[in-house]
């Protein structure tokens, strides 16, 4: 058998099916691309399926890739066994409509014997139970033992879904031996054993499934194989499984190197050092791929992903953050295949580390608070965890509910899913009404919009703000009416119109209809379901009927500030890609006619420095005067010219596409400038996060920006009245009054501790004995923790050998502290486990050290009865 790595393995694969004339695809993305039924690529035929059912197609007839997968199904298995992964690489072979089965099974075994020179010995073969064909061929061509060609069933050996393209399918095992094996005579492939391991799948589609269930054949078959390039690298370097391939043992080894623990000698540390080998390299392409952490769909398989990783790093006793080290031992060996990897490196890592080090932020908090939890459980003797508690984990302490069950797992416990669950649909339900009520609309009473189809309304706003038309019909209060009267408010159906309906975060026109009788003000301009366009009216005058003619004209300079604010966006859209990176993707807009909101992934705060050079590029193509060029095309030249499309929306064949210079280009159905220097100015007001993973800039254009100048102005000479300063030494004057300020806070400070020392007698006479044991508890009045933490020291100093328990309230803010000397934490006083109870006591909670420990509390009014509890708890701590 032939010694090659993984890497060489996946060279060798495609190089031999190039020699087959194939066309060797790169691999896909592992975002699905208008593929709305999958999370993530899962399979290397995935993202080719619109040309297996002849949506697409396909660029040749025979294609081979090497293909990016992840899987999740079995993530809590990833670590527990050496034969979970969630990410891995699928070679495969493909067929559109040319070869079938004869050429596929005699190349499956040309590359395994002559390129791999696996022995025919070692090679077994499985057909579904009524293939006689693809039995033949193994057995007569390929000249395959029939003992060593097996006849399975559906289950096994058939790939089908409800409806649609399916077929039979042949499987490649090799015979690893003996001692691999379960001993049985009947031992062969379809046997529970490691003996044989499957290595290559190839699926037959050679049947279009109907409804009915029943199999009619397809006119040209398709051949879709796979083979899983870690596997057969296992089989190929002699390694028992996918952890003992070289290129996955360098991760192994390095986990070993920051951790200090070593492979193979603890079946605990095993466990965690595969769960941090598997998903680094997961993490690393899912992010390289543009997925950033988040609460939902793909972003939360990334978190759910680094948090495990995380968590496992601390049972391995490592304290700080340490995944970008493990991130670098994979692009270093990925990079030969996937050079995107090496060039988005630093963000890869950025990006990994800042979710790790928000998770660094609550996991000692929140593992201390569900330890808490199932220290309750277990003195109860119960077996569940509730899902309010789990949920409370979730969202106030970020762990998701995976990690809470896997902790739990640990300790033979389960959690209350269906609780969890339900209060998760009603955090969602409260969300979704909130937006209901920000977007709500007087309009709107009673949903007519439902009831308004069929009307074949021409928009004829790209071209013109004004358009003599002919009106189709009238709604008042959800109705059709005959007609609407002055002082009425309605819906008006024109048959052309060019007011522009509000979509793809652009609001609707506004404006007036009106003829030598008539007049009413546009106040909205919206879809239908149907994607009519209507016309939300107040009438100034006269009355309006059906098949009345009337002019339709939008108000110019509300339509020009909102051109002004939709074209900024597509400016800013890619001014934010070049500052921050490729993974930036729009997540939502508003464009109004006096400012911009623009929601996009990214996963921190966007630094001062990084939005001020966004501003000036963006102004900069402003004052470049760039064309704005809209054009009609076919969906796939636009991506060929790398349009950017957005939300991952399946968009028509026919797009539109707006290009301003070679700057910008994306795909748009709203109104623009006709040259990005109609813009004038560009202000970025704002900038914050509104989700995990999506921040919102705001933004101002034009003659707003000036106003907006002009207002910064009147604020700075205010300012300069109000602390005597000219506008030269405005900046020097405020430091030197902060100076000031800062000075003031220190003299008080040694006011407060002058005053502190002055009561640490009085607390100092309060001392108890409990079982030989100096014990201070003290409710202190209106101090801050680090005060109370100064007192504390004093107190402990001056007793030598005590435990002290203090608290404060200040501002209704409740603070404990606690301190223990060394003498006692030997005798067995926990300063960090008796804070814990006594917070939980006011509703608060905490932790830290045997020598020093703090909380937080909720009830002012139950600070003396926690305070009552010490001398209890110190008689149980007591050795």
């Amino acid at each position: 058998m032939k010694k090659i790595g993984l890497h060489d393995i996946r060279k060798e694969f495609i190089d031999f099916f190039k020699g087959k004339d194939h066309l060797h695809l790169p691999s896909f993305p592992l975002v699905p691309k208008n593929d709305k039924s999958l999370l993530l690529i899962n399979a290397g035929m995935a993202p080719l399926k619109p040309y297996f059912t002849g949506e697409k197609i396909p660029p040749k007839k025979r294609v081979v890739t090497c293909q990016k997968c992840i899987r999740t199904a079995d993530i809590d298995n990833v670590g527990k066994t050496d034969r979970h992964a969630t990410f891995f690489e699928m070679l495969g072979n493909f067929s559109f409509g040319d070869y079938f089965k004869e050429e596929a099974i005699q190349w499956a075994w040309e590359f395994l014997t002559e390129r791999l020179e696996i022995p025919e010995e070692k090679l077994w073969a499985t057909v579904y139970l009524e293939d006689d064909e693809a039995y033949e061929l193994w057995n007569k061509v390929i000249g395959l033992d029939s003992s060593k060609i097996v006849r399975l069933g559906k289950e096994d050996n058939f790939w089908e879904l409800d409806v649609g393209p399916c077929g039979p399918c042949s499987e490649i095992y090799v015979d690893r031996g003996e001692k691999y094996g379960c001993g049985k005579d009947s031992c062969k492939p379809g046997c529970e054993c490691d003996r044989f391991i499957e290595v290559w799948n190839l699926v037959f589609t050679q049947f279009d499934k109907d409804e009915a269930g029943e199999y009619h054949p397809l006119e040209h078959p398709n051949i879709d194989t796979g083979m899983g390039l870690e596997r057969i690298a296992a089989v190929m370097e002699g390694a028992d499984n996918i952890f003992e391939v070289e290129e996955i043992k360098k991760i192994i080894n390095r986990v070993e190197t920051i951790s200090g623990m070593k492979y193979k000698e603890d079946s605990k540390v095993d466990v965690s050092i595969r769960v941090i080998t598997d998903h680094a390299r997961a993490m690393t392409f899912l992010v390289g791929d543009g997925v950033l952490p988040s609460n939902e769909g793909r972003g939360y398989v990334l978190r759910r992903l680094i948090r495990r990783a995380a968590r496992h790093g601390k049972l391995l006793g490592i304290e700080k953050p340490f995944l970008k080290e493990v991130i670098e031992e994979v692009v270093e060996s990925w990079k030969v295949e996937y050079k995107e990897i090496k060039d988005r490196e630093e963000q890869i890592k950025k990006v990994i580390q800042a979710e790790e080090e928000k998770f660094q932020e609550t996991i000692h908090q929140g593992i201390n608070i569900l330890e808490d939890y199932i220290d309750d459980i277990l003195k109860n003797k119960e077996e569940y965890l509730d899902g309010e508690k789990a949920f409370k984990l979730y969202d106030t302490y970020g762990f998701p509910l995976d990690l809470t069950k896997e902790i739990l797992e640990e300790k033979g416990l389960k959690v209350k899913e269906d609780e969890f669950n339900k209060l998760m649909e009603q955090q969602r339900q409260r969300a979704r009404k909130a937006r209901e009520e920000i977007a709500d609309s007087g309009w709107k009473k009673g949903n007519p919009l439902e009831d308004i189809t069929g009307y074949d309304v021409e928009f004829k706003g790209y071209d013109t703000l004004k358009v003599e038309t002919e009106v189709l019909d009238i709604f008042i209060d959800g109705n059709k009416a005959d007609n609407i009267e002055e002082g009425e408010e309605g819906i008006i159906i024109l048959k052309e119109t060019p007011f522009y309906a509000e979509s793809g975060g652009q609001v609707g026109d506004i404006g007036i209809i009106e003829n030598d009788s008539f007049r009413a003000k546009v106040v909205d301009t919206q879809y239908t379901k149907d994607e009519s366009i209507i016309h939300f009216a107040k009438v100034e005058k006269g009355s309006l009927k059906a098949k009345d003619k009337v002019l339709a004209r939008v108000d110019e300079e509300n339509r020009r500030n909102t051109m002004r604010n939709h074209s900024a966006t597509h400016l800013l859209h890619q001014a934010l890609r070049e500052v921050l990176g490729e993974h930036v993707n729009q997540a939502g807009s508003i464009v109004l006619p006096n400012r911009l909101r623009f929601d996009f992934t990214h996963y921190e705060r966007v630094k001062e420095e990084e939005l001020m050079k966004i501003e000036r590029i963006v102004n900069e193509k402003i004052l470049d005067a760039l064309e704005v060029k809209v054009q009609e095309m076919p969906l796939e030249e636009s991506e060929k010219m790398g349009v950017i499309g957005l939300f991952e929306d399946k968009y028509k064949d026919w797009v539109r596409v707006v290009q301003m210079g070679d700057y910008s280009k994306e795909l748009c159905g709203g109104t623009h400038v006709e040259n990005t220097s109609n813009i004038g100015l560009f202000k970025i007001i704002s900038e914050s996060s509104i989700a995990s993973g999506v921040r919102r800039i705001e933004a101002i254009t034009g003659k707003d920006v000036y106003e907006y100048l002009l207002e910064l102005e009147e604020d700075i000479e205010k300012i300069g009245s109000i602390i005597k300063g000219n506008r030269k030494e405005l900046v020097k004057r405020i430091e030197n009054i902060t100076e000031e300020l800062k000075e003031k806070e220190r003299q008080i400070d040694s006011l407060k501790s002058k005053m502190a020392l002055s009561i640490v007698d009085d607390i100092i006479d309060s001392k108890r004995v409990i079982n030989g044991v100096n014990l201070v508890t003290y409710n202190v009045e209106n101090m801050d923790m680090n005060s109370l933490r100064d007192l504390g020291d004093k107190i402990r100093d001056r007793l030598e050998s005590c435990l002290v328990v203090l608290a404060s309230i200040k501002d209704g803010k409740i603070s404990f502290v606690a301190m223990a000397t060394k003498d006692l934490i030997e005798k067995g006083i926990h300063a960090g486990n008796i804070i814990r109870e006594v917070a939980k006591v006011t509703g608060g909670g905490g932790g830290g050290r045997p020598d020093m420990a703090q909380a937080g509390g909720k009830d002012p009014s139950k600070v003396d009865e926690a305070l009552n509890i010490v001398s209890t708890i110190v008689t149980s701590q007591i050795k």
